[in-house]
C-alpha cells in the first residue's frame, strides 16, 4: 500500500501536528467521502511508501527523517504572485526547503509540480518560460523529474475567473512554450511531462507521465502496484488521507477547495488528537481496515 498525502488538501503546510500525532499512533482514520459513515483504517506497518502533496513541505521536514520508509516528495511550484494564490509563503523558502529535502530523501525522490499552466495579460507564455527557467536553475541537482499541467475549468476555477483571467492558448503558443519547456529542462538535466494532458505536448518532445508511476513505486518498493482506478492520471493506486475543502491557501484554481465557508467550518472542526483529519468518530462510523 502507498499512502498519499493528500490529493485532496495540504496536510504537510496545515496539519502537521496532526500527521506526528498519527504517525505516533502508526494509523490514519478517513471517511469515505461519498459516504462519510464509512470509515477506513490505514495502518502505517502496510504502508511500503508515502507520497507527500503539498505547497509548503516547511513544517513536516523535521518528521522526514523519522519515518522509515520510502518517501517520495512532490512538492507544487508555481510562478503566480498572492492575487491568485493568496494564503501561500515566500516562493523562495519553498524553494529552499525543497533544497533541504533533496538532502534527506535523495534528489530520486524529490519532485516539483509546475502545475496548472494558464495565460492571462499578465502571465504570459515568455512570462512561464523566464519562471520556468529560473526554477530549473534554482533547482539544479536537487531534482529529477517536474511535472507540468495546464489549467482545467472546475467550479472553482470558474467561480475565480475575475482573479484568473485566463484564455485559452493558440497552438503557436503551445509550441512555443513546449518547445522551450523542453529545451530548459534538458539543459538542467531534469526530465519534464504532462500529467494526464493527452500527450499535447508529445511532438515537442514532451509525453505524458506520472508523478508516481508504477516503475517508480517498483523501484521504491519491490513491488508491483495496479495503476489508481480513482483518477486516470497513471500513478498508482494510493489511500489518500485528506479531505476536500480543508486547505488555507485558497488558491482561485484549486479542484479540491471549492466552497470557503466549508473551509473555515472543516478548520474549526479540526483536532490533532483526532484519528480523523477533520473532526471526531462517532457512534455510527463503521470503521474497516484498509487492505494492503
Amino acid at each position: 500500500m502507498i499512502i498519499n498525502i493528500s490529493s485532496r488538501t495540504d496536510i504537510p503546510a496545515f496539519y502537521s501536528e496532526w500527521l506526528r500525532n498519527r504517525l505516533n499512533a502508526g494509523f490514519f482514520d478517513v471517511r469515505n467521502p461519498f459516504n462519510p459513515k464509512m470509515v477506513s483504517r490505514i495502518h502505517l506497518k502496510d504502508a511500503d511508501a508515502i507520497m507527500f502533496c503539498t505547497k509548503n513541505p516547511i513544517p513536516i521536514i523535521p518528521l522526514l527523517s523519522r519515518i522509515q520508509i520510502p518517501i517520495l516528495m512532490d512538492v507544487t511550484v508555481t510562478p503566480y504572485h498572492q492575487n491568485i494564490e493568496p494564503g501561500l509563503p515566500d516562493k523562495r523558502k519553498i524553494i529552499e526547503a525543497i533544497r533541504e529535502i533533496s538532502t534527506i530523501v535523495g534528489p530520486d525522490h524529490m519532485a516539483v509540480r509546475y502545475d496548472p499552466i494558464f495565460i492571462s495579460e499578465r502571465y504570459t507564455i515568455d512570462y512561464h518560460i523566464r519562471a520556468f527557467e529560473k526554477l530549473c536553475i534554482e533547482l539544479d541537482g536537487c531534482v529529477e523529474q517536474i511535472a507540468i499541467s495546464f489549467l482545467d475549468l472546475y467550479k472553482n476555477t470558474k467561480k475565480n475567473w475575475p482573479y484568473l483571467r485566463f484564455r485559452n492558448m493558440t497552438s503557436k503558443e503551445i509550441q512555443k512554450l513546449g518547445e522551450n519547456f523542453k529545451r530548459i529542462a534538458d539543459q538542467y538535466h531534469i526530465e519534464v511531462f504532462t500529467c494526464s494532458e493527452k500527450n499535447i505536448l508529445a511532438e515537442y518532445g514532451i509525453k505524458d507521465g506520472a508523478c508516481f508511476s508504477q516503475e517508480k513505486a517498483f523501484e521504491m518498493t519491490g513491488k508491483k502496484f495496479p495503476k489508481w482506478k480513482a483518477r486516470d492520471c497513471g500513478c498508482v493506486e494510493m489511500a489518500d488521507v485528506g479531505v476536500y475543502n480543508s486547505c488555507r491557501h485558497l488558491c482561485r484554481y484549486c479542484y479540491a477547495n471549492y466552497d470557503e465557508k466549508q473551509i473555515q467550518k472543516n478548520m474549526q472542526r479540526h483536532d490533532p488528537n483526532s484519528s480523523l483529519l477533520i473532526g471526531h468518530l462517532e457512534k455510527d462510523d463503521v470503521i474497516k481496515d484498509r487492505k494492503p
